[in-house]
């Protein structure tokens, strides 16, 4: 065997350990979920506080350039059901086109409420910026945060304050629901993804006593937890994940409240569903380089200490799936030259088992939306199917987001551009904000396209159909993030 040869198995054997430690972690967070799912669904009814006794609360609203839902954002913060006398909403305004003057002409029909529209002289820091400058002025005990697309209830601050039970709970996160999620097959897939991190894997964490993250809006803040951590930061692209990690490794506490729903607006074009992962799996590298050794210090339970490695290290699922993708033709030539290692590569079994795990965490999340096993089973293999394809065929983006992070390049903060896009007669394509995704980074996805498709003529002619899944999934994962690319990039004609 040459040394190539050996680089390639030991390779290719790492990045599958990695993705099969990464799945028996899911898989505790399920069997979390379904053993202590009574306790961690427990509602808190905002009738236990009475009303004179309820806190003063900050509303913070940052936006930047967000002319399509600005105007329904303040619509449904100003619908509130709480006390005008306790609660300061603050629009946090870093924009630079008309939305300043949509926001000042929207708030001329409350002048009831205390709205403050503030502007920074400059966008220093995106969105962590706009929020700590926005913190110095603050006057509630509480935080609550909504970015501009989403549109939580008039009982939204009561059903969540309510779980402030303790003076150690720093912050109480809801559940996103979804404005849009019928609009595309993009979305349908992208809410599948979205509802398993909202159902099993924040319950699960927080059920097990486990750090979770604060997803960046649609939550509440108790304020001294903000200040005792030190405040937000911009040194990473999720300035929330970040700032939750401060505030655990100091000891506060955060809770979880799967039953409360802030529904939000699903990116409906490829252009801006990779520009969000980007940021996010970006970010998530930056905050484990940041942190991850930190945790590993940390005094705390050993079982939460591997928790938070591979929440932290989430991210990096993406490069190994990209090297398994990318290592598994050759592997194919090796297992036909070097018969003797026949049960070597049978380890490929291991893939299976991940599979199994993660089938477990997906189909658990489906199955609270109709607590149906055969309606769940009916609709879950083909959206898993699929969305386990489209994951692979992000990975090559994914993976150089990532590693970006780990090396420490810095990037400016790209929000996601959202346009109030709910029904199918909706578009995007004559918008502002418009984001094309055809680049260096596309045509390679267009290519490996190709290459799959290769690996999938092997697969017949070697008659070696063990990896004959994989290599289906990873031909239509590229080819339709691929094709989307190129479609998404199109304007349409005036």
């Amino acid at each position: 065997m040459t040394w190539a040869e050996a680089a390639v198995i030991f390779v290719y054997g790492l990045c599958l350990a990695f993705i099969f430690c990464y799945s028996l972690v899911q898989l505790h967070l399920t069997l979390l979920y379904w053993l202590r799912r009574k306790s961690s669904r427990k509602t808190y009814r905002h009738a236990s506080i009475p009303q004179q006794e309820w806190p003063s609360v900050t509303v913070q609203l940052p936006v930047y350039n967000e002319r399509y839902v600005v105007e329904r954002l303040i619509t449904a913060v100003a619908a509130f059901d709480y006390p005008s006398d306790r609660l300061q909403v603050q629009l946090l305004d870093d924009s630079t086109d008309e939305t300043t003057a949509i926001i000042e002409e929207k708030l001329k029909q409350y002048p009831q409420l205390q709205i403050a529209h503030i502007r920074r002289p400059r966008r220093t820091g995106y969105k962590a910026g706009a929020l700590q400058y926005g913190l110095s002025s603050a006057t509630g005990e509480f935080i609550a945060i909504f970015d501009a697309d989403f549109l939580p209830a008039p009982d939204f601050l009561k059903r969540t304050l309510s779980a402030f039970h303790s003076d150690r709970v720093g912050v109480v996160q809801t559940r996103w629901g979804h404005l849009n999620q019928d609009y595309s097959l993009l979305t349908r897939l992208q809410a599948f993804g979205l509802n398993a991190h909202f159902t099993v894997e924040q319950a699960g964490r927080n059920s097990g006593g486990h750090f979770m993250n604060f997803n960046g809006t649609a939550g509440i803040w108790r304020k001294a937890c903000i200040v005792d951590a030190g405040g937000w930061k911009a040194d990473t692209l999720t300035e929330d994940l970040d700032l939750s990690y401060r505030a655990q490794l100091k000891g506060w506490e955060f809770k979880y409240l799967e039953e409360v729903e802030a529904p939000a607006e699903l990116p409906a074009a490829m252009g801006a569903l990779k520009s969000q992962q980007f940021r996010w799996t970006k970010g998530a590298a930056e905050t484990a380089r940041k942190h991850l050794g930190e945790v590993l210090r940390a005094h705390v339970p050993l079982s939460t200490k591997l928790h938070a490695t591979f929440h932290l290290l989430n991210s990096g699922v993406f490069i190994c799936v990209l090297l398994t993708a990318l290592l598994s033709v050759p592997v194919l030539f090796i297992k036909q030259e070097h018969p003797e290692l026949d049960g070597l590569f049978k380890l490929g079994a291991v893939l299976l088992l991940s599979l199994l795990a993660i089938i477990a965490f997906y189909w658990t999340a489906l199955y609270q939306q109709s607590y149906s096993a055969w309606r769940t089973t009916k609709r879950f293999v083909p959206e898993f199917f699929l969305f386990l394809s489209i994951s692979m065929g992000l990975s090559l983006h994914n993976s150089l987001a990532v590693l970006e992070g780990y090396l420490g390049r810095k990037t400016p903060f790209v929000r996601t551009p959202k346009y109030n896009i709910v029904q199918a007669k909706d578009s995007w394509r004559q918008q502002a904000y418009f984001m094309g995704s055809i680049n260096p980074v596309t045509v390679l996805e267009g290519l490996l396209t190709l290459y799959f498709a290769w690996g999938l003529v092997l697969d017949f002619q070697l008659a070696d159909f063990g990896l004959l899944p994989f290599h289906i999934m990873l031909v239509l994962g590229f080819g339709t993030v691929f094709s989307y690319s190129l479609f998404h990039s199109r304007r349409a004609k005036a």
